[in-house]
Formats: C-alpha cells, sequence, structure tokens
C-alpha cells in the first residue's frame, strides 16, 4: 500500500480545517446573574408579556431564549429576562430562566388524553366560579377542580355566582365536610368580600363560560374591560375569555382570569395525589395493594381505607375518586 511515511511527518503536515476549532464546545450555559425577574401575565404566539417584578407598571415583551429549547413558559411563571427590557414599543427581551413553581394548575382535554395542558402556574388559590342557576351548577365539574388543586398545591375557594336565582344552600352542605372555604355573590351587591379574598395573593379563576367569571374580574380590576357575554340559549354560554390572562389587582395581587372550558379532564393525576390532601387517611392508603383507586368495594374490595371507618369525610374523598375515575357519583 502507497503512501506517505508517517515517520517523516513534522508539524507543517498537519492541516487544520478552516472554520473548525479543535477545543471541544462547552455545555455550560451562562447564568445571567444580571437578568432581570418578571411575572408572565399573557402568553400568544410565541411571544410572551412580562410584568417587571420590582416596576410592575413596566410591560415587557419577550421571547424564549434558545438555550431553553421547548421549555414550557405558562401565565403565572416567574422568568428571568436580559437584553431590552425597557417595555418601549417595538423592544424585545429574552426569557433565559424559567423559575421553579411554587403550584401548577393542570387538566387534560379528557380523561383518556396523555398531553397535559398547564392552566396556570405560582396561583396561590383556585376560585371555582359556580353559578347557581342559569347555567345550573354542576357537581362534577367542581369536584374535578377540587382533585386538580389537592393534586396541584393551589387553595381552593368555591365561588357561587347569580344568588339573586337560586338558594345556595343545598350546594354548600354537600362540601360543607371538605373545609372549602366559600364566596356567595350576586349582582346587586358589592364585592367586598371576594376583594378582600383576592388582596395581596396571585388568584385564578376557572369555570365554564356564562358563570360569570368575567364579570367578577371586572368588579375587581374595573380597567379591565373584559366582555362578559351572555348565556346563550341552551344554557352552556359563549365563550368570552380566549386566554389566560393575569391582571393586577388595584390593591395588591394578581388575579388570572382563564378560559371558560367545557370539560376538565383528570388523566395526569392519580388517585394517591388526591388522598394526600386528606392526611387522616393517609396512613391507611398505605396499606392498599398496588393500584387501587381506594373507592372500596365493589372496585376496591381490598382498599384499606374501609378500616377508617365510615364517615363524612371519607364519603367526601370518594365522591371525589370517583370524578377523577369518571365514575357517576
Amino acid at each position: 500500500m502507497g503512501g506517505r511515511d508517517w515517520r517523516k511527518l513534522d508539524e507543517s503536515d498537519v492541516r487544520v480545517r478552516p472554520g473548525r476549532g479543535t477545543r471541544p464546545r462547552s455545555k455550560r450555559r451562562p447564568e445571567h446573574a444580571d437578568a432581570v425577574r418578571a411575572l408572565v401575565t399573557a402568553v400568544d404566539r410565541g411571544r410572551w408579556t412580562c410584568a417587571v417584578e420590582d416596576d410592575p407598571g413596566r410591560i415587557v415583551t419577550a421571547m424564549r431564549a434558545r438555550e431553553l429549547g421547548r421549555t414550557p413558559v405558562v401565565v403565572g411563571d416567574q422568568v428571568g429576562l436580559v437584553g431590552d427590557v425597557s417595555g418601549k414599543p417595538d423592544t424585545l427581551a429574552r426569557i433565559v430562566r424559567v423559575e421553579e413553581r411554587t403550584s401548577v394548575l393542570r387538566r387534560t382535554a379528557d380523561d383518556t388524553d396523555p398531553y397535559e395542558r398547564i392552566v396556570v402556574a405560582n396561583a396561590e388559590q383556585l376560585l371555582i366560579v359556580t353559578a347557581l342557576a342559569d347555567p345550573p351548577p354542576r357537581t362534577g365539574f367542581i369536584d374535578r377542580c377540587l382533585v386538580a388543586c389537592y393534586a396541584g398545591g393551589l387553595r381552593p375557594v368555591l365561588c357561587l355566582t347569580k344568588a339573586d336565582l337560586a338558594s345556595p344552600d343545598e350546594l354548600l352542605e354537600l362540601y360543607a365536610d371538605l373545609d372549602v372555604p366559600t364566596l356567595v355573590t350576586r349582582f346587586d351587591e358589592d364585592s367586598l368580600p371576594l376583594t378582600e379574598t383576592v388582596r395581596d395573593r396571585v388568584s385564578a379563576l376557572v369555570g365554564h363560560s356564562g358563570v360569570g367569571k368575567s364579570t367578577l374580574v371586572n368588579r375587581l380590576v374595573p380597567d379591565a374591560e373584559l366582555a362578559t357575554g351572555e348565556v346563550s340559549a341552551v344554557g352552556k354560554g359563549r365563550h368570552t375569555s380566549v386566554a389566560a390572562v393575569a391582571l393586577p389587582l388595584p390593591g395588591g395581587g394578581w388575579v388570572v382570569d382563564t378560559p371558560g372550558v367545557r370539560s376538565f379532564g383528570l388523566a395526569h393525576i392519580t388517585a394517591d395525589d388526591i388522598v394526600s390532601a386528606f392526611p387522616e387517611f393517609a396512613e391507611a392508603a398505605e396499606e392498599c395493594p398496588p393500584g387501587c383507586g381506594h373507592l372500596g368495594a365493589p372496585e376496591d374490595p381490598d382498599c384499606m381505607l374501609d378500616e377508617v371507618g365510615e364517615n363524612k369525610r371519607l364519603r367526601s374523598l370518594r365522591r371525589l375518586l370517583a370524578s377523577r375515575a369518571g365514575l357517576e357519583t
């Protein structure tokens, strides 16, 4: 085989391809210690609207930095911004960091959909807005929202609207054993209890279309100018909020208005996620067989929660578990 004698080669025979260095590429990312902290208030087609933490009146439009890849960034996220953070028209900053979340409200389209949708991050509480009439209350939806709260680390608040059309007593009795804080509102009364509940907190509102979410937000934030719409003739309502948006409260705090939803899938939540929110049952549940849904007979005949003894709290827990499993309650 022909070729040059390698024993006669020296440094002058080394050829380096132009533009290609020999140093290995570093995987170390810049720390961006000077990044400005901000709250994501809206998301629209690859652009994130952010309120600067130290100056909430300064609104910055940002894009996701390349080094974040496909890291999800949602309303409520605390992020780090670099670049032009002046908030002036036609400027664009970069989101280079997403802080660890303290809570996450997730849902799926239905109970068979494996794709999780993050509704809002870092909310301290979720106001489950339910009309007492027009449209009528749906306890299954309320139960599913409670499950999502317990699994996601949010404080649930049951907010009943249109009390001028129907009495709240029956619904309040149904949830009394869960110790869920409640608010009852009507159009002809002031909203002081609601205002005090959300003051200095990050609160999200969720509910079916037509139950009055946007009306409540307009009371809390007079400048929001959200469309309220009218309930349709079939009682399902029209969607008046098309995307989640965080709005600053005049007295401090934030309120997140979310789009009206027709279903609240829980494919991502396990039975154990729910039981963990009920400390008095957690120890017994650890003795259950693997995969136990904690529903009791006939679905789970070996469930150890039966050993605790029948009581109102256990019945309430199993109602939530049945709702998560898609069973009638």
